[in-house]
């Protein structure tokens, strides 16, 4: 089969399409026939090993795709022909994946392979850090930085789906575009974003800003927060991971909030499940629809993950593989 493979950690541009062996299903494993894989930041930083998961090389890459199971375990609740999102961690970059049945997603008809390979990583992110780490109650208010990639849109998606009015922060109006369409109640520049979002919640600040930026901005996100506003770190593609002086947590009873998705559900893997459940409704309803920023053919994995990698994506990137 034909597998998009990381043979040496030079970054995407060593990033190889290559003949491999077909994946040997372990007990517990669903065999799927990859339609379509999904393409994220953490693919680019596994690029050069600076991910905190390090994989012998060579290996290949790909956390989420959607396709057709063509085997299943004996008692599976998957059986052989069934549409489904799969979440590998690795190997979606190929025309065939194992993945253990926990971490395997019936998708609903009406949901296309793209939109199924779109789904997990930013999706599933998003949704443990607004209900479980902020805890996010409808009728609050929510800014998202980096509203026009991946992250951001789904961030931007799912708090309007549960309520919250949301304010999205781009760099460019080409950015404004893609936030506007994925659902922004409003939608601000980056230069001046503090002031912007106080005159916007009348001085009083968001309640949650959802940060997977990082960088410079960092201290003016904390500044934008409401009286016991929650800050949630998801991660750092600004490149710079900034310091947080404490004492500015005291001024309005404000927090500081890491989202480690991965941690959550290694310690507790039928939480995916429940997270996919959760999020079925507000995909079959259309709350959920993530922006397609572009989709290439697997021979050019490589293409894509430089795309990310130089902050030129605009919503979300996926391979189609058949």
């Amino acid at each position: 089969m034909r597998a998009a493979r990381v043979s040496a950690l030079d970054g995407p541009a060593a990033v190889t399409v290559d003949e491999v062996d077909e994946p040997t299903p372990q007990p517990g494993d669903v065999l799927i026939d990859v339609h379509e894989a999904g393409v994220s930041f953490p693919d680019v930083l596994l690029t050069r090993g600076l991910y905190q998961m390090k994989p012998d090389l060579p290996f290949v890459l790909g956390a989420e795709c959607a396709g057709v199971v063509r085997e299943a375990p004996e008692g599976s609740r998957f059986e052989p022909g069934d549409r489904v999102a799969a979440f590998p961690i690795l190997g979606a970059f190929a025309e065939t994946v194992a993945v253990p049945e926990a971490m395997v997603f019936p998708l609903p008809d009406s949901v296309s392979f793209t939109t199924g390979a779109a789904l997990l990583m930013n999706y599933l992110t998003v949704h443990f850090a607004l209900v479980r780490r902020a805890r996010l109650e409808r009728g609050e208010t929510v800014l998202v930085h980096g509203a026009a990639g991946g992250i951001g849109t789904a961030a931007v998606q799912l708090a309007r789906g549960m309520g919250a009015q949301v304010i999205a922060v781009v760099s460019s109006e080409e950015k404004r575009a893609v936030a506007e369409r994925a659902g922004a109640h409003h939608v601000i520049l980056t230069e001046g974003f503090l002031a912007a979002a106080k005159d916007l919640t009348g001085g009083r600040g968001a309640d949650v800003v959802v940060d997977p930026v990082g960088g410079d901005r960092f201290t003016d996100s904390l500044r934008s927060l409401a009286p016991e506003g929650r800050l949630l770190v998801i991660g750092f593609t600004a490149g710079a991971i900034p310091e947080v002086k404490v004492n500015r947590l005291l001024l309005n009873n404000i927090s500081v909030v890491g989202v480690a998705w991965g941690a959550m559900w290694l310690g507790e893997p039928g939480y995916l499940r429940a997270q996919w459940d959760a999020i079925t409704p507000l995909l079959e309803n259309g709350a959920i629809d993530p922006p397609i920023g572009g989709t290439h053919p697997l021979a050019e994995a490589a293409v894509a993950l430089a795309e990310i990698d130089e902050r030129r994506a605009v919503g979300k990137l996926t391979l189609r593989v058949r």
